[in-house]
């Protein structure tokens, strides 16, 4: 999960939200609007270890337990507890912390009423968005910018929930109230610009504003851990996007030099190792990361790489787990519920089920990933029409994402087009070789005619 979006799932992001934009810039708070393209960006300077201050977050949260122990009706320490859930959700992943943060706004918010608790519907805000549950989040935000007009940060969660639910001009024009209302140059700002930037088809404008949050992180007093390492991580990432893997790993080599354990940075160094055709080594960091987080899109991965190395055992098992995975519980069910969707399509597997998943979740969020994953999902269960109506709407911002013209390709070719695929095939193989270990294979013997 991770709340920036100008929109989460860098690996994950791409396949079931993009919420990892969101959750690292929710308390980095500010955000920009889409304004010129920024200057050339500087070279990162070097990684150095931050060190943790998780157990500060957990004598905080101790702390504020104790206080309502105290005082049941302390709605400040329900609001702080929550906050400080949201911070290990961002660092871990980890669901409990996300339902523990619910509940401590929602007590807050029962406690006293958003009028005179904007902090409590603030957190209550982020926590929705944290969760999937994008209508609510925008619904809270927009009623946070109605009491508090110029509240910065009440702007951005606005247009990250519009950019998720695919209101893309309601989204840009939270942006530019945030902008008008924020600290000029801070994290947020430049998260989202970067998020921005990327949605539209500019890498370049998108790594230059992630070198300028990294910048302003770094500057100051006490550099937050998971921030550095996000913005480091995410410019693996556009890294990855553009071909470039001995870059890709080297970035996700230097986000854990700041953060060793962090989940995102751990699962893109397999990703970018697989890539560089090194699969024992993304196996064993994949291997890693899923005993950290075991997340539907890490297992997944680690299941396609066993299934290259002729485990066929140990891949069906990762490919049970997902399946497990994604419906334990109503909250993994929404969060997700899109990265389901596409396993089933990726691996042709129960067509039906995944296009209905896909379709349901398309009813409330209208975003170009989620009119992808509908196209994909239709041309695996026969629907060629509907596919090459949604794929046209997934390209309509000119994202420059490898899987959406690999998507296009393949939907083009079952559509009797081929120019129209061999065009679409040969564009995911231009900008990212080896976007994936099955799919680029599967583009090149397309191409090939095979």
């Amino acid at each position: 999960m991770g709340m920036i979006p100008c929109a989460v799932e860098m690996q994950s992001r791409r396949r079931s939200s993009t919420a990892g934009w969101a959750l690292a810039a929710t308390w980095a708070v500010v955000v920009g609007g889409c304004g010129n393209r920024p200057a050339a960006a500087p070279a990162l300077p070097p990684p150095q270890p931050i060190v943790s201050d998780e157990q500060a977050t957990e004598r905080s949260i101790a702390f504020f337990a104790a206080k309502l122990k105290e005082d049941p009706f302390n709605f400040i320490a329900y609001n702080k507890i929550a906050g400080f859930h949201l911070k290990r959700v961002r660092e871990t992943g980890n669901t409990e912390f996300l339902t523990k943060a619910l509940d401590a706004a929602r007590a807050s918010l029962k406690l006293f009423p958003a009028e005179m608790n904007l902090e409590g519907l603030g957190v209550l805000a982020s926590a929705e968005y944290a969760s999937h549950n994008f209508r609510a989040a925008r619904d809270h935000a927009l009623k946070w910018v109605q009491l508090r007009p110029n509240e910065s940060a009440a702007y951005g969660l606005l247009g990250d929930a519009c950019l998720e639910l695919g209101d893309y001009g309601k989204a840009e024009q939270a942006y530019r109230e945030m902008e008008r209302n924020s600290e000029r140059g801070a994290v947020g700002i430049h998260s989202r610009l970067a998020r921005w930037r990327e949605l539209k088809g500019d890498p370049d404008g998108a790594q230059q504003h992630l070198a300028q949050a990294l910048a302003h992180a770094l500057s100051l007093a006490a550099p937050p851990r998971e921030t550095v390492a996000w913005c480091r991580w995410q410019t693996g990432e556009l890294a990855f996007l553009r071909g470039d893997y001995s870059a890709a790993e080297q970035h996700q080599r230097d986000v854990l030099t700041v953060y060793p354990d962090y989940y995102r940075g751990i699962a893109s160094l397999g990703r970018a190792l697989a890539a560089l055709g090194r699969r024992d080594e993304a196996i064993a960091q994949y291997e890693r990361v899923v005993q950290i987080l075991p997340d539907p899109t890490y297992v997944a991965a680690l299941g396609d790489l066993y299934h290259l190395a002729g485990k066929s055992a140990q891949a069906e098992a990762q490919y049970t787990l997902v399946e497990q995975i994604g419906r334990l519980g109503k909250l993994n069910g929404q969060l997700y519920n899109r990265q389901l969707a596409l396993f089933y399509a990726d691996h042709d597997r129960k067509p039906e089920d995944a296009y209905a998943q896909a379709t349901r979740e398309y009813q409330e969020r209208k975003d170009i990933y989620g009119a992808d994953a509908v196209a994909w999902t239709a041309l695996k269960a026969g629907k060629i029409e509907v596919a090459r109506r949604e794929i046209r709407t997934a390209l309509r911002l000119g994202t420059l994402d490898p899987r959406l013209y690999f998507h296009a390709g393949m939907i083009a070719k079952a559509a009797g087009d081929g120019a129209g695929s061999r065009q679409f095939l040969e564009k995911a193989l231009q900008l990212s070789p080896e976007f994936d270990p099955l799919q680029a294979k599967q583009a090149r013997e397309a191409v090939a005619g095979r």
